[in-house]
């Protein structure tokens, strides 16, 4: 089996996650929005479900709406401010960032500085998704309700790998396929429970926020795998990924860790390789059964990874060197050991023209 180390890009589904999954859709397959019983035993489901995942995110049940994903919840936010002032950070996600351009006019700033005046909406990310750093997006929330600006998190790396409660963000959006859940499910978390965002237009689904049938069985086993997470507690250990490190440090002279000097999670290095390009050591790796990556996978031959790993502190060149290494819950400390040694043993053969 592949050694899995490309986490903050999608995380394989949790047993428990397929078991509701499956579940769900024997028992409860039903259309939420119909009048007969056991339509309205799937509904009662759906709100069972709601209020459940608020409650892991500390808000009110009435706030949460879901989605397909936190692409589909940001472009649902930015598209309600079409034509307005917002401020973004310079690290997003390409689904913010591209998002906040299209529905808005949109200034970046430093996530560590102060944010533009005169701006209506803040985004700022929990956790990048390159680096992994942790950017202070609590303060950036205390700040702008001081200031009356409506403040936004993109929580999608932070959900699942570290707790947190969320009620003092008017939005927050989030995705399941990062937490151990199935693709094609998320939700946005609204400010009250008497906003009304829409951009799908249809039923009156999701109280009116979202058209379409809502896709329940997806739903419930995005819930249960953060309910299962987060029973494993709040946060792993980073002592297999700081393993990790050390020995790449020594077998790599030159090589530099970005925001190894900032909080970051505790499963992501971005690592800046002393020679050779990337794609060479991520295909070498893959040969060995090793999965990294080079980036965001939604930035991957576009601006966005650049961008992102620029305004992290790498330089042009440096860009060409890049590589992503992101663990999981279940990734052993034996585990980041065998990969820094698969990569001294592909460095060696790089340096030497060794095929490999």
């Amino acid at each position: 089996m592949d050694r899995y180390f490309d986490f903050n890009a999608t995380t394989p589904l949790l047993p428990e996650a397929r078991e509701a999954w499956l579940r769900a859709s024997s028992k409860h397959w039903h259309n939420p929005s119909s009048l007969y019983r056991d339509a309205g035993i799937a509904s009662q489901m759906l709100d069972a479900a709601r209020e459940r995942l608020a409650e892991l995110l500390g808000v009110d049940p009435e706030r949460v709406v879901f989605t397909s994903s936190a692409t589909e919840s940001n472009n649902m936010l930015f598209a309600a401010f079409t034509g307005r002032r917002t401020a973004i950070s310079s690290l997003e996600h390409p689904s913010v960032r591209e998002a906040a351009r299209h529905w808005t006019r949109v200034s970046e700033f430093d996530a560590h500085g102060a944010v533009p005046e005169g701006v209506e909406l803040v985004s700022v990310m929990a956790a990048n998704n390159e680096s992994g750093e942790l950017l202070p997006w609590q303060e950036h929330a205390a700040r702008c309700h001081e200031q009356g600006i409506l403040f936004h998190t993109d929580a999608t790396q932070w959900i699942g790998k570290l707790s947190a409660e969320f009620g003092a963000c008017d939005y927050v959006s989030g995705s399941a396929h990062k937490f151990g859940g199935p693709k094609g499910v998320g939700f946005l978390v609204l400010r009250d429970e008497t906003e009304r965002l829409r951009l799908l237009h249809g039923g009156p689904q999701e109280k009116g926020h979202r058209a379409g049938t809502e896709n329940y069985p997806a739903i419930e086993a995005m819930v249960t795998a953060l309910e299962t997470i987060t029973s494993q507690g709040p946060s792993c250990p980073t002592t297999g990924r700081d393993a990790f490190e050390q020995l790449m440090q020594t077998s790599f002279e030159g090589l530099r860790i970005i925001s190894a000097d900032r909080p970051r999670l505790w499963n992501t290095s971005l690592m800046v390789m002393p020679r050779h390009e990337n794609l060479k050591w991520l295909t070498r790796l893959s040969r060995r059964g090793f999965c990294i990556s080079t980036g965001s996978a939604c930035s991957s031959g576009k601006e966005g990874s650049s961008v992102v790993v620029t305004a992290l502190g790498a330089s042009p060149e440096e860009l060409r060197r890049v590589v992503r290494v992101s663990g999981g819950w279940s990734t052993a400390y034996a585990e980041w050991e065998d990969l820094a040694n698969v990569f001294a043993e592909v460095g060696n053969e790089l340096d030497t023209g060794g095929k490999g």
